[in-house]
């Protein structure tokens, strides 16, 4: 034992030694659990929480259920990466919304995307369409953004953003179930327009969408004339 730990017992009873250093280890690692706990809850934030999508193999685009069109393909993909940042927002409007309504919607949309990813993976598979694991960099951004904002400026954003987002796959929605020849992407555009349609519904109830998105969407879903 060296000079300074025989000082130590000799002025202090080895008890209340022991006792102390075993409160200072409980208080590390509480201040560890804390901090990686912290961190989780971080990248949860940014996270679906969805599986990941399955490998496909090469193949052609027809399969049993019906010829695959590049639309159809199309649908699947912007479906899941709507899925990826969207069902995330809705969690983050639990904890930073000010508007109820606000709240609410961002439910509908943790409900209604993982049910619709469940479908797209499914359907993915069974067609051997290729989908992504990540929401686009936009997507990611906004996530970022909205993560950055809380109260009444989230209220805001959410309530448009979501409602910009939504208004123009729901128009890729119809087109695909329009003219689809496969049956596996006729019941997945089913259910996805029920759910797109339910989305945008509770994101009106909010009654923060201005008249500017509206026209955004217009805009972006306009038919573009050719020479």
């Amino acid at each position: 034992m060296n000079a300074h730990a025989r000082s130590l017992t000799s002025s202090y009873p080895r008890s209340l030694v022991v006792t102390v250093v075993l409160l200072l280890l409980a208080a590390v690692s509480a201040a560890a659990l804390w901090v990686t706990r912290g961190s989780a809850n971080a990248s949860e934030l940014a996270s679906s929480g969805f599986p990941s999508a399955s490998p496909v193999a090469p193949g052609g685009d027809v399969t049993s259920a019906g010829e695959l069109s590049e639309l159809d393909k199309t649908l699947l993909v912007k479906v899941r990466q709507a899925n990826l940042w969207e069902a995330p927002v809705g969690r983050l409007a639990q904890t930073h919304a000010s508007s109820e309504a606000v709240k609410r919607a961002g439910v509908h949309l943790m409900e209604g995307h993982s049910k619709l990813d469940a479908m797209v993976r499914d359907a993915s598979q069974s067609l051997n369409v290729a989908i992504p694991d990540e929401a686009t960099p936009e997507q990611q951004a906004l996530v970022r953004k909205m993560q950055n904002a809380s109260g009444a400026e989230f209220d805001q954003m959410f309530a448009n953003v979501l409602r910009s987002s939504h208004g123009k796959v729901f128009v890729t929605i119809a087109q695909v179930r329009a003219t689809t020849k496969n049956s596996v992407v006729r019941t997945f555009a089913d259910q996805a327009n029920l759910t797109v349609l339910d989305h945008q519904k509770v994101l009106d109830d909010t009654g923060l969408v201005v008249g500017g998105t509206y026209d955004e969407v217009a805009a972006a879903v306009a038919p573009k004339e050719s020479n």
